[in-house]
C-alpha cells in the first residue's frame, strides 16, 4: 500500500511538470535587437551574460545596428543647445519623427555632459557627429569624442605645434580603413588627422594657400563619400568653390558650386548624403544639391523656400538647412532675436511652421544624430 501510495504521488507530480519554455535561436535573438533603440539595448544588457557581451562589445553588432538605425528616422536625433542656467553642460535631444508628425510640441530628453566644462564661444572648435559619436572642439589643441546614448568619452591627445591659432576639427568616417578619423584644419592651413584607436596626429598636405577657407575655425567640413569639403574662396580664379580632401588619397581637388553670382549668405552642408547649399534672394531661400558627388553637372535645385518674418517682424534668410525628410519636408535655421527659430516647410502644401521651442541658444548649429552602440574609444 505504501509502495502504491508512493508511486501515485509520483506520477501526480510529473503530471504537473510544465514543459520547458521554448527559446528562440541565438542569431535570431540577435536579429530582433538590432531593432531596438540604444536606451533598451542598454537595460536589456541585464537580462544575461550573453546579452551583455552583445550589446556592449559585440563590433559586428553594434555596426549591424547602426545600418539599421540610420535607415529609420525614429532612430534620429535633433540636437540644439539650451542658453546656459548653471554649469553642467547640457543638450537637448528631439526626436525627429516627432517634428514631423502632427504632434503640437516634440518630445525632448537631455543630454548631460558633466565632464565638458562650458566652452567658450572664442575657443570652440566646432562641433560635427558621425554615427552617434559627438567631436567638440574644446579650444585649438583640444578635442573630445562622445557618445552620450551609451555614455562614453575620450579625450583626444593634444595637437601640437599650432600654436594656439583657431582649428576646427571634424569627425568622419573612413570606409577605407573602417575605422574614423578626426581632421583638424588650423587657420594657417595645416591639416592634422587622428585616427581612433592612435595616441598621436599625423599632419599630411596643407590646404593650397590660394584657398581661403569660408569660416575657418567655426565651420567644421562637410563629410560626403570618403572626402571632407570646405567652401573656399578661390583667390587665383577670383571665385567661390568647394575644397575637397580624399581620405584615402590625402590629396585636394577643387570642385565648382553652382551659383553664377556669390551670395553673401551662402550656407555650405549636407542633405540626403549629398553636399548641399544654401542661397537667398528676393524672399527666397534656394536649396541645391549634387546629386553625384564630384559630378559638377549634378547640382539641381531641390526647393526654394520662402522666408517669413521672426516674431520682431524682420524678414532674415535661413542660416542652414538642417535635416529634410523623405516626403520633402525641410528644416531650416532662421535668425531670431537673442537665439534662433526652427521652421518646417512642406513643399507638398506650400506651408511653414515654426516649432514651438524656446530658450535656445546659437553658440552651437543645430545637428542631426543617429544614435549608436559604437565606442569613441575603439
Amino acid at each position: 500500500m505504501t509502495t502504491g501510495n508512493k508511486g501515485n504521488g509520483q506520477n501526480h507530480g510529473n503530471s504537473l511538470h510544465a514543459p520547458p519554455l521554448p527559446t528562440l535561436p541565438f542569431d535570431l535573438v540577435t536579429e530582433i535587437l538590432c531593432w531596438l533603440p540604444v536606451k533598451h539595448l542598454i537595460q536589456l544588457r541585464r537580462v544575461c551574460k550573453s546579452w551583455n557581451s552583445l550589446i556592449s562589445d559585440d563590433s559586428k553588432f553594434a555596426k549591424r545596428h547602426l545600418r539599421l538605425s540610420i535607415s529609420n528616422q525614429d532612430h534620429h536625433h535633433l540636437i540644439l543647445t539650451p542658453k546656459a542656467t548653471s554649469d553642467e553642460f547640457v543638450l537637448y535631444d528631439y526626436r525627429l519623427s516627432s517634428i514631423f508628425s502632427s504632434e503640437s510640441t516634440p518630445s525632448v530628453s537631455q543630454l548631460w555632459f558633466p565632464f565638458i566644462p562650458i566652452i567658450n564661444g572664442d575657443s570652440f572648435g566646432g562641433f560635427s557627429t558621425c554615427h552617434g559619436i559627438f567631436c567638440f572642439g574644446i579650444d585649438g589643441s583640444l578635442a573630445l569624442l562622445c557618445n552620450p546614448s551609451i555614455g562614453k568619452l575620450k579625450l583626444l591627445p593634444p595637437l601640437k605645434n599650432i600654436c594656439n591659432l583657431k582649428t576646427s576639427y571634424t569627425l568622419v568616417y573612413d570606409p577605407f580603413i573602417d575605422n574614423y578619423k578626426i581632421i583638424a584644419l588650423s587657420y594657417n592651413h595645416t591639416v592634422n588627422v587622428h585616427t581612433l584607436g592612435t595616441d598621436y596626429w599625423k599632419r599630411i598636405q596643407d590646404v593650397p594657400y590660394h584657398y581661403h577657407i569660408h569660416g575657418l575655425g567655426i565651420l567644421v567640413g562637410v563629410f560626403v563619400g570618403g572626402t571632407v569639403n570646405w567652401l573656399a574662396y578661390d583667390s587665383c580664379s577670383s571665385s567661390w568653390v568647394i575644397v575637397s580632401l580624399d581620405l584615402e588619397k590625402e590629396s585636394y581637388r577643387r570642385l565648382l558650386q553652382p551659383l553664377e553670382q556669390f551670395d553673401p549668405n551662402i550656407v555650405f552642408g549636407e542633405l540626403r548624403g549629398c553636399l548641399c547649399i544654401l542661397s537667398s534672394h528676393h524672399n527666397l531661400s534656394d536649396i541645391w544639391i549634387m546629386k553625384e558627388y564630384g559630378n559638377e553637372q549634378s547640382w539641381t535645385k531641390l526647393l526654394s523656400v520662402p522666408q517669413t518674418e521672426t516674431h520682431h517682424g524682420f524678414l532674415y534668410p535661413y542660416t542652414k538647412p538642417v535635416y529634410i525628410s523623405e516626403d520633402d519636408q525641410v528644416m531650416l535655421k532662421r535668425p531670431e532675436m537673442g537665439g534662433f527659430d526652427l521652421v518646417v516647410y512642406d513643399s507638398i502644401t506650400n506651408t511653414l511652421k515654426t516649432l514651438e521651442i524656446e530658450n535656445l541658444d546659437g553658440w552651437m548649429e543645430p545637428n542631426i544624430y543617429v544614435e549608436s552602440l559604437i565606442s569613441p574609444s575603439c
